[in-house]
């Protein structure tokens, strides 16, 4: 007795077993109730299919521009990072002097070979025009390209010249047509003004923009070689030139030499794309990735690279008509790197604050507003409100707010940080 459980265990323990659960399963679905079940599945099964043809019919039709996305990104970086050797695009690029020489040797229609003689130039900046854009060079001289306000405010000397190609005939009705005779007119009367355009006889075109820097470069060479920098820059992006100067003045005290500065693309692949204005074939260009080069909108180079870049460009083939992307090829061909600049913008517009003012140095973008962005960012009251260390302090929040936002492309997040 003594080993018998409480009377109230031993009272569960002796209930008979519940009932097999068998019997609690649901009854087969019969009738009605199947023809539903059945239809639903169906349903969704359908749904699925259309979804899936569907995602395959969009990969299908947009696949070209997947592979030029994605998967010629993803092949470009295994070369840059991976690899990284181009000397088989320099030797497929190699030709002799003579057969460069058909990029390079135009005559010159306006020329201004004594612009440079007997002065200490700190920078020669070329401006890359398109003949009909006479405003935008007017708003160039009166603002960030004034050479009397740069000599007299700043004590430095800077060259501005503008380089052109031959105007071609603009796509107007015959009754409105201005022609080309008539634009070049208009040039020569421009120069004569301004003594400040550099063009040579090839066509201005997209299609002719490598030839256009192969004639800065050239000009460069037997005209202005003792310039301490070279800048070649497009005719809508704005320059804080006071902050360049400073930033070159800065490096020339340093001993500047192998300096080639601006927004870097690293590891860039060639657009394949034929709806696109930077296709470039592979019979053009086969390998996965370009050099690495600066974005064309803007971007500096020591006098000893100018030279070296002049020389290499003797002895390769420009017809590769993406001008920066040739600029990274010759610069490989000798051995120079770019070096990236926060502060110089490839393809954005700078956002408009005084704490932006008082860092950049070229901004994206620019043709009706130049002269009111001028006299904000030269204001002196950029200086007042920036200054001290509640305006460090202050432009420190505003520029983590503005670079770091996700809408930003004009420059990096880290250049709040500097």
């Amino acid at each position: 007795m003594g080993n018998l459980p409480p009377a109230g265990l031993r009272h569960r323990n002796d209930a008979p077993p519940p009932p097999p659960t068998s019997h609690l399963l649901r009854r087969p679905i019969t009738g009605p109730a199947m023809v539903l079940m059945f239809r639903r599945i169906r349903k969704y099964q359908c749904m699925q299919l259309m979804t899936t043809c569907l995602v395959v019919s969009v990969m299908m039709v947009c696949w070209e521009q997947l592979d030029d996305g994605v998967v010629s990104r993803v092949k470009s970086y295994s070369y840059r990072y991976l690899v990284n050797s181009f000397a088989d695009v320099n030797r497929s690029l190699t030709v002799a002097r003579e057969d460069a020489r058909v990029f390079s040797g135009f005559s010159y229609l306006l020329d201004h070979p004594d612009k440079c003689a007997d002065q200490d130039v700190l920078l020669l900046l070329f401006v890359k025009s398109s003949p009909e854009n006479a405003e935008r060079r007017s708003a160039i001289r009166s603002t960030w390209g004034n050479q009397s306000y740069l000599r007299s405010a700043l004590g430095a000397t800077v060259k501005v010249l503008f380089a052109l190609g031959a105007p071609q005939p603009e796509e107007a009705p015959s009754w409105t047509r201005r022609s080309r005779a008539g634009l070049q007119e208009r040039l020569v009367r421009e120069d004569f003004l301004h003594g400040d355009l550099i063009q040579q006889d090839f066509l201005d075109s997209f299609h002719n923009l490598t030839l256009k820097l192969l004639l800065q470069f050239h000009w460069t060479h037997h005209r202005c070689a003792h310039a301490r920098f070279l800048m070649t820059a497009d005719d809508d992006i704005f320059i804080h030139t006071p902050n360049l100067v400073r930033y070159l003045r800065h490096a020339s005290g340093e001993g500047a030499a192998d300096l080639w500065v601006g927004k870097v693309h690293r590891g860039a692949p060639p657009n394949r794309s034929k709806q696109s204005k930077y296709y470039v074939s592979e019979a053009m260009y086969p390998w996965s990735t370009y050099p690495d080069y600066t974005a064309g909108a803007g971007y500096v180079v020591s006098g000893d690279v100018a030279d070296r870049i002049y020389h290499a460009s003797l002895t390769l083939n420009a017809s590769l008509y993406i001008d920066d992307v040739f600029m990274g090829i010759c610069a490989n061909a000798v051995g120079v790197s770019p070096q990236e600049h926060p502060f110089f913008s490839g393809e954005g517009k700078a956002p408009s604050h005084p704490c932006i003012y008082e860092r950049m140095v070229t901004s994206h973008g620019h043709v009706g507003d130049i002269g009111a962005l001028w006299a904000a960012a030269t204001h002196p009251g950029v200086k007042a409100r920036t200054s001290g260390l509640w305006g460090r302090l202050y432009c420190a929040a505003v520029k983590v707010s503005l670079l770091c936002a996700p809408y930003n492309n004009a420059y990096p997040c880290k250049a709040a940080f500097l």
